[in-house]
């Protein structure tokens, strides 16, 4: 008489496979949990899948996103911008000075120029005199909240958005805010330059090795200085859409999204030590985290608890994305 065993193993070791492919695939893992968390929230409150209730968190995502692609390019080189939250303030507040004083068509091309230039200081403390980005970012933050204070006079700023802000901010078009056109271009932009250029190589290679990219020929300080002044732009063009969104610039509008974006590019698998990471995987990381805001203030979660919720998602995403690295 033959006896039949069944493997109960299998099940089991499938289960493991598909982890561990999810763990060599971080856009797909961050996709594949922003449609849990939908589909979770949803059971909370129906309307998290309306239309209407989707097309404004892509429009509040993209705040976020157009922010986070600038900081990816920065920490793919193995550098962070930590005055990303002032760098969003100075260039939404220095658009609508501009817009009041000069004219509307001044302000959005001042408030991008002042995020460059911030951008350029940064690059040039960081390559030229080498200092730790995380050092002086945090301290060219600081000296932006100084001069943004001594600004206003520690008030709230007089001028408000120009109808071009608003428009960016809270209009339409075909059915869509024109913050997610924004946002797909300079997306598209960001993408192109990253995979179809040299410089987009470029920052992967400093980002593995800089000695060895300069022993190359690579000019490393040249890439460096380009990274921080495109995180500058893309953080002032996000504080000027805010800006429209809000109506007018105000102070600290930019605190609450640094760690938001920073945790963005690190869920989506961008290596937090530089040279590995998918620009798919931040966006994916920008719309789970917007999502997860969504919940977060359906069940009236206060900002501490937020604050702790994304940096445990960093910690552990940090764990399990250092473990695969080790598996592959």
């Amino acid at each position: 008489m033959t006896s039949l065993s069944v493997d109960t193993r299998r099940p089991a070791a499938s289960v493991k496979n598909l982890f561990q492919r999810l763990l060599l695939n971080p856009p797909a893992m961050v996709a594949l949990c922003s449609v849990v968390l939908l589909l979770a929230a949803s059971a909370i409150n129906s309307n998290f899948l309306m239309p209407g209730y989707l097309l404004l968190q892509l429009q509040i995502a993209a705040f976020l996103g157009i922010a986070a692609a600038g900081l990816m390019a920065v920490i793919l080189l193995g550098h962070i911008d930590l005055s990303v939250p002032w760098t969003i303030t100075t260039g939404a507040m220095m658009a609508a000075a501009a817009g009041a004083t000069y004219g509307a068509g001044w302000a959005i091309p001042v408030g991008i120029a002042c995020g460059a230039l911030i951008g350029l200081v940064n690059g040039l403390g960081v390559a030229i005199l080498r200092i730790p980005s995380m050092i002086f970012t945090l301290g060219a933050n600081a000296v932006l909240q100084g001069l943004m204070v001594l600004y206003s006079g520690g008030h709230a700023p007089v001028h408000g958005a120009t109808e071009l802000m608003r428009a960016l901010g809270v209009g339409k078009t075909l059915g869509v805010p024109n913050a997610v056109w924004t946002w797909v271009a300079v997306s598209l932009l960001f993408y192109l330059v990253l995979t179809r250029t040299a410089i987009g190589r470029y920052v992967y290679v400093i980002g593995n090795t800089e000695r060895a990219a300069y022993l190359s020929g690579v000019r490393t300080g040249k890439v460096i200085v380009l990274c921080f002044v495109a995180c500058g732009a893309l953080a002032a063009l996000a504080g000027i859409l805010l800006a429209g969104y809000s109506a007018n610039a105000y102070q600290a509008m930019g605190d609450p999204y640094v760690l938001p974006a920073i945790a963005a590019v690190v869920l989506g698998g961008t290596n937090i030590l530089g040279g590995r990471g998918s620009y798919l995987g931040t966006v994916a990381g920008v719309m789970f985290i917007v999502l997860l805001q969504s919940v977060l203030a359906v069940l009236q979660m206060p900002e501490a608890g937020r604050q702790i919720i994304y940096g445990a998602l960093i910690l552990c995403m940090l764990l399990l994305y250092g473990r695969s690295a080790r598996v592959r």
